[in-house]
């Protein structure tokens, strides 16, 4: 039965995944890196170094805990992005390790970025593969990134992608890390904000700052920070925290319709699996299609459908 792996080594998680085409699944392992107790994240090297100890065993766990076969086709995010100068170190882990295996094994091997990973994981959890045929808004939100992006079928690296709006400074991921790290909780935050903010017990009018689809978010830290001095609640400052995110999320995709038209739309990356602002999302665009969290935080199962659809030549798992 074909087996496609993949590895997506980020700044936040080792990540290992096989995706059984046969059966249309996807096998997974993965695990946040360690981060020391009041940070924000990891330094490259130190990242880089966590990989190293961590990637063998996530393998030896997906392939020991599965009863699957030899893969013959591995992929790798070898990038952030699809876009020139997009490099960090810690996706040299996972690209070595897929080189050595392609080299010992003799299967085949691709490369992707890990935000086209992100995209195609959204995909596959909200059974949307069919996707990659036609044009469609995907949105990326995460520590890294707060992208909306029009995706568009590409034989070569299975959808072009072109940037519709971003952060102009704060990332979304990060204006969640940074407030929950105010409020006493661990990083990533994300999970334990969203623990907050459902016991709230004030809801906020909020302003987006777009300019021509970018958005603005250094506020919400500055704003969080000015709440926590007053005395406010914590439940309070996580809701405003998450409600300014999801209206921003809100406000951009309401310029990308309007210049693209109705486009199917996707939302991936960590905190599109905050319940309260996917929920909000969907109260403006029903429409919407989101992935499950196991496949909105980094993970390898849209690198392994990517080795699918580059091996195959298909555009579609369905």
């Amino acid at each position: 039965m074909p087996e496609y792996l993949g590895v997506d080594t980020s700044n936040y998680t080792t990540s290992a995944a096989v995706y059984v085409s046969g059966e249309n699944r996807i096998y997974q392992r993965k695990k946040l890196l360690p981060v020391k107790e009041g940070e924000l994240g990891l330094r490259q090297s130190d990242a880089v170094f966590h990989h190293t100890k961590q990637l063998p065993d996530m393998i030896e766990q997906l392939f020991g805990e599965n009863s699957l076969g030899i893969p013959e086709v591995v992929t790798a995010s070898a990038r952030p992005r699809n876009i020139d100068g997009s490099y960090m170190p810690c996706f040299l882990c996972g690209e070595g390790f897929a080189r050595s295996y392609a080299a010992v094994t003799g299967a085949e091997m691709y490369t992707t970025s890990h935000q086209v990973g992100h995209i195609l994981a959204a995909l596959y959890s909200a059974d949307r593969l069919e996707l990659v045929k036609e044009r469609f808004i995907a949105f990326h939100v995460s520590g890294g990134t707060t992208d909306c992006l029009l995706c568009e079928p590409d034989s070569e690296s299975i959808m072009k992608i072109t940037e519709v709006g971003t952060s102009i400074d704060l990332k979304a991921g990060q204006a969640v890390d940074r407030t929950g790290l105010m409020l006493g909780l661990h990083f990533p935050c994300g999970t334990e904000l969203e623990r907050l903010a459902v016991n709230a017990d004030k809801s906020f009018k909020v302003k987006p700052v777009l300019k021509d689809g970018s958005c603005c978010l250094s506020g919400v830290e500055n704003k969080c920070g000015a709440m926590l001095k007053s005395g406010e609640k914590p439940e309070n400052i996580a809701k405003y925290c998450l409600d300014f995110i999801a209206e921003t999320i809100i406000a951009m995709t309401a310029h990308a319709v309007e210049k693209y038209g109705e486009l199917p739309l996707v939302f991936a990356g960590g905190v599109m699996s905050d319940v309260i602002i996917r929920d909000r999302i969907i109260s403006r665009f029903p429409q919407a299609s989101f992935a499950e969290p196991q496949f909105s935080c980094d993970n390898a199962a849209g690198v392994a459908i990517y080795g699918y659809l580059k091996s195959t030549g298909e555009k579609s798992c369905l």
